[in-house]
């Protein structure tokens, strides 16, 4: 495989490529309904060379009591109003301008937010919070219960056609108790609703909102003083703030690019003090670089290799098999991902969710003479010959050619065809493909990936997979309160993928973050795009 600096030059040849090509608002929210897809999937989005238009907003002097100015480099973001929002450029924004209900910490606990504390039922169907008192959006309006129902009614409306549709469903009733309480009540029992609650679309609105994408009136620690659409969107610190001691700094500017290698040119230059996402290639070039942190952090996202199991030849199991057999994951977690992350096992529960991950079921050793016999018995005497779509993004490139490689030992014949994500995922092709190559990123329990990409007719379901005994078992590790039959359930369910599922997953990547040297406070965490700047101090 390539080194890394030739690594590096193919992917930003590649990146060249998409920009030629601008990315259609169409397409882009097309893309952004995939819940789970990593930063990577959504990084790389070309820009007009035409000037930016500043949208002003209201602004407030710079307040006493917090200091500094940081300057953070993340991609372009499209989509800002919340119910939307699905790049980690977009939900970065968000998270400093709106508050969740519930949030997540970076151990993956539920921590409070504008919930200040909540009781749930012995039965598991009522969920009642409690609001911090005092809480006001950024016009001054108080935060009460009656705004919290109308967000979630608004993000579960089946008429809107919103993402968050499918998540909420389970919701019977979302009450408003008093000014600073609200009941939800479930259809049925679902262990991980506190999860669903935190939801990167859950942020809350002032009830009766109508200009979500341009208002930027939450009730979080920056306030938007100007967004300039190609360009940045400049906050101040929103005093007095609810949570104590937050924000630590006074100014913060998020400075869009449509190159991951031009952030870190910036932040080699000294024009922003923090990138958040890269290649693996372009992180490895700043790890000797003078003034320069960089940061790994463990998270459950993927690079999902996916055959369509519902026509051929994905749907003759001899198929599946060879493929598996023919693939050298410990290999290409160090060709792709220079052993930064973890090795995969075709299983979307990584090392990260340790109650539930096991090695219980072994991974057949690669044998690509057993793949080809394979291949022979499903009636391809003379080999396969496959078109591969992969997304421009991330290294899926350099995956896909490690794949080509290996494969075609087996005696399949792999055509790739790197595609810009307008193509891949633009008016759904990437879910019509026969083959292809998906990241998906981290999420703080495994249940979301097996309602949304694995059981039968899932909304996202790429690899038309259909089983009875894993719909069986995932619908039992969604409702159960018995945490010891959630651990079975999920243990089958592995075993299930590495036996029978049409997806391979070779590994699970890292957040490769830096900094410059004199940052405080930071915190990479493994739920994408929620890193809290309120936290970081210059």
């Amino acid at each position: 495989m390539h080194g890394s600096d030739e690594r590096l030059q193919i992917l930003q040849m590649a990146r060249s490529e998409v920009l030629a090509g601008r990315m259609s608002r169409r397409a882009f929210l097309r893309l952004g309904l995939a819940l789970g897809l990593s930063a990577g999937a959504t990084a790389i989005v070309a820009c007009s060379n035409s000037s930016s238009t500043p949208t002003p907003v209201q602004s407030s002097p710079t307040p006493t009591g917090a200091g500094g100015r940081l300057r953070v480099a993340t991609e372009i973001p499209v989509q800002l109003d919340p119910a939307f929002a699905s790049s980690d450029a977009e939900i970065l924004v968000l998270n400093h301008v709106y508050d969740y209900l519930v949030d997540i910490d970076a151990n993956n606990t539920i921590t409070p937010r504008l919930a200040r504390e909540w009781t749930v039922s012995d039965d598991g169907l009522r969920y009642r919070f409690t609001l911090h008192d005092g809480v006001t959006f950024h016009d001054g309006s108080r935060l009460t219960a009656a705004d919290v129902v109308w967000t979630f009614n608004r993000l579960r409306d089946p008429a809107l056609q919103l993402p968050t549709a499918d998540l909420y469903a389970n919701i019977a009733d979302i009450a408003e108790e008093n000014e600073t309480t609200v009941v939800f009540t479930l259809s049925e029992p679902n262990p991980f609703f506190l999860y669903d609650l935190s939801d990167n679309h859950a942020l809350i609105l002032r009830a009766g909102t109508t200009n979500a994408a341009t208002s930027f009136n939450g009730t979080g620690p920056f306030k938007v003083v100007e967004y300039r659409t190609e360009n940045r969107i400049d906050l101040v610190a929103a005093i007095p703030y609810f949570q104590a001691g937050k924000p630590l700094v006074s100014a913060l500017e998020i400075i869009f690019f449509a190159d991951q290698a031009a952030a870190v040119d910036a932040l080699r230059g000294g024009q922003v003090d923090l990138v958040l996402r890269m290649s693996t290639p372009l992180f490895q070039t700043l790890q000797q670089t003078a003034g320069i942190v960089t940061v790994q952090t463990p998270t459950n996202g993927f690079d999902l290799v996916r055959l369509r199991s519902d026509r051929e030849p994905g749907n003759k199991l001899e198929v599946i098999r060879a493929l598996k057999l023919a693939t050298d994951r410990q290999a290409i977690f160090q060709q792709v991902k220079a052993g930064l992350g973890a090795v995969g096992r075709d299983s979307p529960i990584g090392p990260l969710f340790s109650a539930y991950y096991s090695e219980e079921t072994p991974l057949p050793p690669r044998d690509p003479a057993a793949a080809r016999a394979l291949l022979e018995t499903a009636g391809y005497r003379d080999g396969l010959q496959l078109d591969l779509h992969v997304p421009d993004s991330g290294d899926r490139p350099d995956l896909a050619v490690v794949l080509k490689e290996q494969w075609a030992e087996a005696g399949i014949d792999v055509n790739v065809i790197v595609e810009p994500e307008s193509v891949y995922y633009g008016d759904d092709r990437w879910l019509e493909v026969d083959l292809g190559i998906t990241g998906w990123g981290s999420r703080p329990v495994p249940q979301f990936y097996l309602d949304v990409m694995l059981v039968s007719g899932a909304i996202w379901n790429e690899s038309h997979f259909s089983d009875a005994e894993f719909d069986a078992l995932a619908a039992l590790a969604r409702t159960t309160l018995n945490e010891d039959e959630r651990v079975r359930a999920y243990r089958e369910i592995q075993r299930i993928l590495i036996e029978r599922g049409p997806i391979i997953i070779p590994y699970f990547f890292a957040q490769l973050s830096a900094h410059r040297e004199g940052l405080r406070g930071y915190v990479a965490k493994a739920f994408p795009g929620r890193t809290d700047l309120a936290s970081i101090a210059v």
